[in-house]
């Protein structure tokens, strides 16, 4: 487990490099020809311009492609960091009412995560000069776009937050959010428009992320659950097998924690290369969700002999933590699962027939459990109340004799 991690922190988050003219990119264009030009490292598109240092204006060409007759290519600057939140964006569609090929402005706020009301265009609030676009043949799947577009910088400012993405459906004039692959998740650079250097982050690979979600479903959603179960409904027979029940709850808890442990380490270092993207809800419950559940691994090392005065707040720690680590997992699975685009997926509806069928067992044996509970009451209340008769006449017998 350990060496794993160990090459996992070896993958640093962020590499710097230069990309020199590729011969994917032209700086010859329908339009116009520009200065220099460069491939960009995700999605096959390319970015073409012309700076006016004396004017501090910049003339830009991207190429992308459809990935959807109903879809939609988009490229912007973002005046603030390389990601999707704050970009200033330019997005290319077909017009529904026309089904010409239009440019529209929109400004992506943080909003645009959340999904809650529909993206609208609005006026930029940067200084565009001119935009245009054109497409070869039309929009079908896989057919190349080029957005053009003027912008005017502030003066001696030379590196630029490049970002640019592609959706499968526009919804009126509404662009609907974009798949979440890796290399959709990594569409973003910091481009100096003098020296052609790209500073990026490598796209996060597919099988990390299906490593990272499978390691965190199995361990937080199912082992630590079972886990707890086996304490809970194999303690009561104590009588017949022991402290074994307890052997076998922190053998499978531990195993639990550690695999976490690992999904946990990998999605941090998933989250530091994907600069700018920030899923928070999922982020902050799998923080809570660790720290919980180091707590409660903690908490073994301090347990007090069963004599000890302190132990039923122990006891009392101990499952409260234990179930809150349990609950916020389970919760954070089916946010995964969100996040991984799965929500309408066979895999997730596979977790729900795990989780409900384990759920189940543990209604069948809590109500079992009730059952025998009350009726082993009942055996001692009559056990009592016929003791007590019994000790009634024996002592009144006794008393007759010595009487």
């Amino acid at each position: 487990m350990f060496p794993l991690l160990f090459l996992i922190f070896l993958l640093h988050p962020k590499i710097l490099i230069t990309i020199t003219e590729a011969s994917r990119c032209t700086i010859s264009t329908p339009l116009k020809t520009y200065e220099k030009c460069i491939s960009l490292p995700t999605q096959g598109a390319t970015l073409a311009w012309t700076y006016h240092a004396k004017n501090a204006t910049l003339d830009l060409a991207f190429t992308g492609t459809f990935i959807s007759p109903s879809g939609w290519v988009a490229c912007g600057i973002n005046p603030t960091s390389p990601s999707m939140t704050g970009t200033r964006a330019l997005v290319a569609f077909s017009d529904p009412s026309t089904g010409s090929l239009i440019v529209l402005p929109f400004i992506l706020d943080a909003s645009v995560k959340l999904q809650s009301t529909p993206l609208v265009s609005r006026p930029l609030d940067i200084s565009l000069l001119s935009s245009s676009v054109s497409s070869r043949s039309g929009i079908r799947d896989g057919d190349t776009i080029q957005i053009f577009f003027t912008i005017k910088l502030s003066p001696n400012r030379t590196r630029v937050n490049f970002v640019w993405n592609r959706g499968l459906y526009v919804q009126e004039y509404s662009p609907t959010i974009h798949p979440t692959a890796a290399s959709d998740l990594a569409s973003h650079a910091v481009i100096d428009i003098v020296s052609t250097a790209s500073q990026t982050g490598p796209p996060i690979s597919s099988n990390l992320r299906w490593i990272h979600g499978t390691l965190n479903c199995v361990s937080w959603g199912i082992i630590l659950p079972v886990g707890v179960a086996l304490a809970r409904y194999l303690r009561p027979f104590t009588s017949l097998f022991g402290p074994t029940w307890f052997y076998v709850h922190a053998t499978v808890q531990i195993i639990g924690f550690l695999a976490g442990t690992a999904g946990f380490a990998i999605g941090i270092i998933m989250g530091n290369a994907s600069v700018g993207v920030t899923y928070g809800l999922h982020r902050s419950l799998g923080i809570t969700t660790f720290v919980t559940g180091g707590l409660q691994s903690a908490a073994l090392l301090f347990r007090p002999k069963t004599t000890n005065k302190y132990r039923k707040y122990w006891k009392s720690y101990h499952h409260f933590v234990g179930y809150s680590s349990i609950v916020l997992g389970v919760v954070n699975v089916f946010q995964g699962f969100e996040v991984m685009g799965l929500s309408g997926s066979y895999w997730k509806l596979s977790y729900c027939l795990v989780l409900s069928t384990f759920i189940g067992a543990c209604i069948a044996l809590e109500v079992n459990a009730w059952v025998v509970f009350c009726r082993r009451a009942e055996e001692e209340k009559v056990r009592r109340e016929g003791g007590g008769e019994v000790s009634q006449n024996s002592n009144f017998g006794k008393g007759r004799v010595s009487y």
